[in-house]
């Protein structure tokens, strides 16, 4: 079940309790249709306050999705505080200050106004963002309740030190356990490699969460959550002027600019880009366990990279397509060295990491690694078959129905689209965009971004 509760229904009265029923079945049960083969036209303006909002207007049910993001993901941590954005993400849901009449809520007493009002909001933070989530239904009695109480959770948290001691040693057994799992190892040790000392290659230990404090977050709140930064990604049942006063409302309590700088948006440090490697490294890490981690990778390219869509098609023929990909058909297949063996590429605000990942047996895990290895080189250096090429178009063109088959789903495209600029009809014109893909086009973007000579690889738990 959802994270729509179904206390809510008692919290309202029996004509509002049977509409509630229906809806969250409906969503609970079939998502939220819409059409399944046009994407829905894309509204985009500025807010008073320099946000920028995109609206999709889907009436069907009354219920909105809104995503909020901001320029405050992990990449912005201090070197010696990783975590801090995962960690501040984390305790805006621990309690709210009083709100003029309103009244102060500690965690337990914000999750049943929650519950009450059948609505669910959260934050989460990524490498390049922190995002806050909020789905309710669009009832005049209801939503703008939800707003303003997750307007509160934004900028009115009153993220309590004994809570976030409380939470800290959760996180920090979380760790300790984490650390004893092969795949945790395995996955860090590519990562620092791959990544060396971009902040993509941050992770959060004891020592780190120790040195976090509720001022460090307060602090990271007043600086990187400005509402001039936000986009502001809304799917449901809203028209222009309601996700205007949504928009408003729900970012009432953020920091707003300075009024000296006028309507400018103070900008953010620049980060550092991800450098390429300048060699190969091989990592070979001891481990007693039934089955030898093995992961191979370097740096990719970021998001805004004008081979995105020949890189996407190329990475489902290489790795990305499943049971139909060619790393399939080599290691498994015709080997049986693995279940699985995946590739993928991870872009973002920088260069995300190329990876191959596979789990075999330590005795298979040189044969496995050098397979993976001739696989990519030959791909790379010959590109597709117009028979793969073709597969892979047909797959990916018939299963865009599904990208944007439910409310959520579609908000998470919006949103891609609003934190990546991409143009407002990005989705409309997707499956054009993989349809002219060529095999020529595929084998120069992979020369473009990749170096089979300069992989890292790791391989933690096999035989040496």
């Amino acid at each position: 079940m959802n994270t729509i509760n179904l206390i809510a229904i008692q919290a309202i009265n029996t004509k509002s309790r049977a509409r509630f029923f229906i809806y969250f079945w409906l969503t609970s049960l079939f998502s939220i249709a819409l059409p399944a083969y046009a994407a829905l036209p894309i509204t985009q303006w500025t807010h008073a306050s320099g946000a920028q909002i995109f609206l999709v207007h889907s009436p069907a049910i009354p219920m909105v999705d809104v995503q909020i993001d901001f320029d405050a993901g992990s990449r912005r941590d201090p070197a010696d505080k990783a975590g801090l954005a995962s960690s501040t993400a984390l305790m805006l849901s621990k309690g709210v200050k009083v709100n003029g009449t309103q009244p102060a809520l500690n965690d337990n007493q914000l999750s049943e106004a929650w519950a009450d009002l059948g609505a669910s909001f959260s934050a989460h933070a990524s490498d390049d963002r922190m995002s806050f989530h909020l789905r309710s239904l669009t009832y005049p009695d209801l939503l703008p309740k939800a707003t303003l109480l997750a307007a509160r959770q934004m900028g009115q948290s009153t993220l309590p030190t004994p809570i976030w001691l409380r939470e800290r040693a959760r996180l920090v057994a979380n760790i300790k356990e984490q650390n004893t799992r092969p795949a945790t190892l395995a996955t860090r040790a590519f990562e620092q490699a791959v990544y060396g000392r971009h902040p993509y290659g941050f992770e959060a230990t004891e020592a780190s969460l120790n040195r976090i404090t509720p001022r460090d977050m307060q602090a990271l709140l007043n600086t990187q959550l400005l509402a001039c930064r936000a986009k502001v990604s809304v799917v449901g049942a809203l028209t222009k002027a309601q996700a205007e006063e949504l928009a408003s409302t729900v970012m009432k309590f953020l920091p707003q600019a300075s009024s000296t700088q006028g309507t400018a948006c103070p900008t953010l440090p620049v980060v550092d880009e991800v450098k390429p490697l300048a060699q190969a490294v091989d990592k070979r890490i001891p481990f007693n366990a039934a089955q030898a981690q093995v992961f191979i990778g370097q740096p990719g390219y970021k998001r805004d990279d004008p081979d995105f869509f020949a890189l996407l098609v190329g990475n489902h023929i290489l790795g990305g397509g499943a049971f139909t990909s060619r790393l399939t058909n080599e290691v498994r297949e015709k080997r049986g060295l693995t279940y699985s063996v995946y590739s993928y590429f991870a872009p973002g605000s920088h260069a995300g990491a190329f990876t191959i990942g596979l789990q075999t047996r330590p005795d298979q895990a040189t044969q496995a690694v050098q397979v993976s290895k001739d696989v990519l080189k030959d791909f790379v250096a010959n590109g597709p078959t117009e028979a793969e090429l073709k597969a892979a178009k047909d797959n990916l063109i018939g299963g865009f129905a599904l990208r944007i088959d439910s409310n959520e789903k579609l908000l998470g495209n919006v949103a891609n689209i609003a934190w990546n600029n991409l143009p407002l009809n990005y989705l409309d014109v997707w499956t054009q965009q993989i349809d002219k893909i060529t095999a020529a086009q595929i084998k120069a973007a992979m020369q473009r971004k990749l170096q089979p000579e300069k992989m890292v690889t790791v391989v933690l738990g096999g035989s040496n």
